[in-house]
């Protein structure tokens, strides 16, 4: 795919995205070498001008990409195979890729046949695809937000798999001989967050008389599936690095109540924001929510429910407006990084409102850490930080399962939260039927974090690698072999050969520079995302953008 027929504007400047068949350069970046794209900024890193840990990417030839760090991250083949870094091609992302939220063109075992906005989304098998194909030629992706109604999907024959099991369907399930249950290990995490920018949260003492005053117990007991955890930190056990022994806070009602008494004698009302989308760390949100409001009453807080649509209250979560809510994370990848970098790393979101130090720069420096005990170390840093400023309170470790008729070969649950529709199927049927709890917000999931889009976007877009069906081990997927530098800051790319897109344009290594620049220059016309979305993903996993926009003025 040549640059004569690849519709990417790439000047370094500000403004809108702009549709052009002469492509050209941003200031400070090497010449393309023929066809063949290359962004090399190696002179910026450390500097203002860039954020990023990226120092260049390349296309060496045709089959050959190259990804140069500023400096070392052992976690890149894990990174690279996450859908937020999903490659599409050079036309597309080189121009305007919103357009992509609602016609996504991947590589992958499916095509996008039809979004019936507010029903369902209908894929068709992609007859060209390089892999293994589809076992069923048409699946279907549904949404309901009530697990009591999925299961009754399930049961009546209208849906093949439902997602996020209730916590009181368990029993019932295992009982029916036509049904079965695939547990998913509890790789996520369920927190209170607060926005520390954001009275009275602002407060150092009302964070506390919260992250002491709520009885994370009493909230597993009641509302979580069997092997369900309290969280005593924001790592999930199975995650590396997690620390053995560490406990943040200590549950006392008592003295939460006597330090809000003495703080705000008058009283304390504040709004606490949710979704009502269920997930596994956040299984029932709204008992959930309403149990945390009545402990918070014991403590003398009252706590007003807001309770938001579902693509609204993660935009809101991301552009930091939400002072007090509740939120939680899955596993994107097997690393650390996935939880730490994205929340409180250098290139976070803004949800919890000011950084705090002590707790960005181990997390930045652990990104850099090679060795494996060295980076704990560091997260353990961290993990003491993070009880000390309290931007949030770990809840919950929350187990899930998926549920599906009993003839469905193929049935599965990831720990990522992954699930790939193409192996899944029912002898002599064409559709797949699998419910989810809530309708996609985007399907250019370079630009979306909630899991409703990512695994539909899954079963469209590929990335460089991808993860075990149903496991995070790291495998080859449009890069069939991959090797770093010595010193871990380059990484080079063999591409899978005679791999099409969707649209039937050939993949090639332009398309893997294309798709990563546009989210990594943010002074790019093509840097544009979904009204009310950003490219959070992106800013976490490499710690920030090239030319990054100047902070928002205050007031």
């Amino acid at each position: 795919m040549g640059l004569a027929g690849a519709a990417l504007v790439a000047t370094a400047i500000g403004g809108t995205a702009l549709a052009s068949t002469a492509p050209t350069e941003p200031a400070g970046s090497e010449a393309a070498a023929g066809d063949l794209l290359s962004y090399d900024f190696s002179d910026t890193c450390g500097t203002e001008t860039n954020a990023s840990n990226i120092a260049k990417l390349e296309a060496t030839d045709a089959s050959t990409f190259v990804l140069t760090l500023c400096n070392p991250d052992v976690a890149i083949p894990a990174k690279v195979a996450f859908s937020a870094l999903g490659i599409s091609p050079s036309e597309l992302v080189g121009t305007d890729p919103t357009q992509l939220v609602e016609n996504p063109v991947g590589t992958g075992p499916y095509t996008l046949g039809a979004w019936e906005r507010g029903s369902q989304i209908v894929l068709n098998a992609n007859e060209n695809y390089w892999g293994e194909p589809a076992l069923a030629s048409t699946a279907v992706f549904q949404w309901n937000p009530e697990g009591a109604q999925r299961l009754v999907q399930l049961e009546s024959g209208t849906a093949d798999g439902i997602d996020n099991v209730g916590t009181d369907d368990f029993e019932r399930i295992a009982a029916n001989p036509a049904l079965q249950i695939v547990n998913r290990d509890p790789l996520n995490v369920f927190y209170v967050g607060f926005n520390v920018d954001i009275p009275p949260f602002d407060d150092p003492v009302v964070r506390e008389a919260i992250a002491i005053g709520l009885d994370r117990q009493r909230l597993i007991d009641n509302f979580y599936p069997e092997g369900s955890i309290p969280a005593t930190q924001f790592l999930p056990p199975a995650m590396p690095a997690y620390e053995e022994g560490f406990v943040d806070f200590e549950y006392d009602a008592e003295a939460a109540a006597a330090m809000i008494a003495e703080a705000y004698p008058d009283g304390l009302e504040v709004d606490l924001s949710y979704r009502d989308a269920a997930r596994g760390y956040l299984p029932l949100p709204t008992p959930i929510a309403t149990d945390i409001q009545a402990q918070l009453a014991e403590i003398g807080i009252t706590a007003n429910l807001d309770l938001q649509e579902s693509g609204t209250f993660i935009d809101n979560a991301n552009a930091g407006t939400l002072g007090f809510y509740l939120l939680g994370w899955g596993a994107d990848f097997p690393d650390p990084s996935n939880f730490f970098d994205y929340h409180f790393g250098p290139g976070a979101s803004t949800q919890f409102g000011t950084q705090f130090d002590d707790v960005t720069n181990p997390i930045a420096e652990a990104a850099m850490t090679v060795e494996p005990e060295a980076r704990a170390a560091l997260y353990a840093e961290a993990n003491a930080a993070l009880a000390e400023n309290i931007p949030m309170v770990p809840i919950a470790h929350g187990a899930s399962a998926i549920a599906y008729k009993t003839e469905v070969t193929g049935a599965h649950a990831s720990p990522l939260s992954n699930e790939n529709l193409s192996v899944m199927g029912i002898e002599g049927q064409d559709q797949f039927v699998f419910v989810q709890n809530g309708e996609p917000a985007g399907l250019y999931c370079a630009t979306e974090t909630d899991g409703e889009s990512l695994r539909v976007c899954e079963q469209l877009v590929e990335s460089l690698l991808a993860y075990e069906i149903g496991g995070t081990e790291t495998i080859p997927s449009l890069a069939e072999t991959w090797e770093p530098s010595e010193d871990l800051t380059t990484w080079t790319f063999h591409l899978r050969e005679g791999v099409t897109f969707s649209d039937g344009t050939p993949f090639d290594a332009n398309d893997v520079v294309a798709s990563y620049y546009t989210q990594w220059d943010a002074a790019s016309p093509s840097h544009v995302a979904r009204e009310g979305s950003e490219f959070y993903y992106f800013s976490a996993l490499f710690g920030g953008f090239l030319n990054p926009p100047p902070p928002a003025e205050e007031g």
